[in-house]
């Protein structure tokens, strides 16, 4: 009897150690400490014994990963997450998201289209295809899966921001700064007023530009999008040395360094 009540103490502080441990990494992520949550998903997906729970934490591991710009281990994470649930929808999320963002479209296209057959109605799958769609010129089918993402769910903001961002990209400038403005008279938020900005940058508005991206940072200091934006407001009217420290705040919050890389070449220029 003793033997027993000692392993179930043995099993509840184990738990107890193992649910801190899991606390602590999701507080890691939040605070954008990338290198702490790093090290705790490591440690727990290679505890972890329960295949679902394994998936998730692999998962979580390469997108810190993806933001410390350790592209290699964050490919090999997802993949060992995808080993451990073959139907895991945010792990082909995921999968789709870096291999479009590195440049392998057909691959992106491929792990999507596996993806919804998972999870038709994953948004961040049709979201992502659909900028692959808008970067090979295909805006019918952009717009059909922007579509498609607002038929199960109408107030995707994404969904509607990327509609308006065709607008923007087939040089409707005028109706893309309409949609935003809607858009924000319905819910001033961050990633609404860091999009009119840009729309503002290409209508060479610098004032309204930088008025409204230091609202979205405001709003939201630690959406790194916004000081990316800012930078190209910047870079635009020659602050190059404040663009280039505001890139690097970009940076610190989480965004791949490697995606600047055309940007950071200007300070480097700068420098010399």
């Amino acid at each position: 009897m003793k033997k027993h009540l000692l392993s179930l103490a043995l099993v509840s502080v184990s738990w107890y150690s193992y649910a801190q441990d899991a606390k602590k990494a999701e507080e890691c992520f939040k605070k954008a400490d990338y290198q702490c949550a790093e090290q705790q998903y490591s440690q727990l997906a290679e505890k972890e014994h329960i295949q679902k729970f394994q998936s998730e934490y692999y998962n979580n591991l390469g997108t810190a990963q993806r933001r410390l710009g350790k592209t290699t281990q964050a490919f090999k994470s997802y993949e060992y997450a995808l080993k451990a649930n073959p139907v895991s929808a945010p792990v082909y999320a995921n999968l789709a998201s870096l291999h479009s963002q590195k440049g392998s479209k057909e691959k992106a296209l491929q792990y999507i289209g596996q993806g919804l057959k998972v999870d038709p109605e994953n948004a961040d799958m049709y979201l992502t295809r659909s900028k692959i769609y808008d970067s090979q010129g295909k805006k019918d089918l952009a717009m059909k899966d922007l579509n498609q993402v607002l038929s199960f769910a109408p107030d995707n903001i994404y969904a509607r921001t990327g509609l308006a961002n065709l607008k923007k990209s087939n040089g409707d400038l005028e109706g893309a700064l309409k949609d935003y403005n809607q858009l924000i008279s319905e819910k001033p938020e961050s990633l609404l007023y860091n999009g009119r900005a840009d729309i503002y940058l290409k209508m060479k508005k610098s004032k309204e530009a930088l008025t409204d991206i230091n609202k979205a940072i405001a709003i939201d200091p630690k959406f790194a999008q916004s000081y990316v934006t800012k930078a190209m407001i910047l870079f635009d009217n020659a602050k190059t040395k404040e663009a280039c420290n505001t890139l690097d705040k970009a940076v610190s919050l989480g965004y791949e360094k490697a995606v600047l890389a055309d940007y950071y070449a200007k300070c480097a220029v700068k420098s010399k």
